[in-house]
């Protein structure tokens, strides 16, 4: 499946940081592939955090974002 934007909403925003939510019925795996959030990379920063209720796992990531892609990766 793809990326779907009515499954994305924003739980808190301040200060140039966002916490987002998705929850989609995909795996872990595909959701946190390079890519899978290019369709809002206007919409999201770099530091952001998120959290993903996949159909697997639930888990809060961080977000980087660079010109080419939306990435997220477990936090450090």
């Amino acid at each position: 499946m793809a990326f779907q934007n009515k499954k994305l909403s924003v739980i808190a925003y301040a200060n140039g940081f966002t916490l987002w939510h998705y929850s989609a019925n995909e795996t872990m795996t595909a959701i946190s592939t390079s890519g899978y959030f290019n369709n809002v990379s206007t919409l999201m920063n770099t530091g952001d955090i998120i959290i993903i209720n996949a159909s697997d796992e639930t888990s809060i990531k961080s977000i980087t974002v660079t010109p080419e892609t939306v990435s997220v990766a477990a936090l450090a």
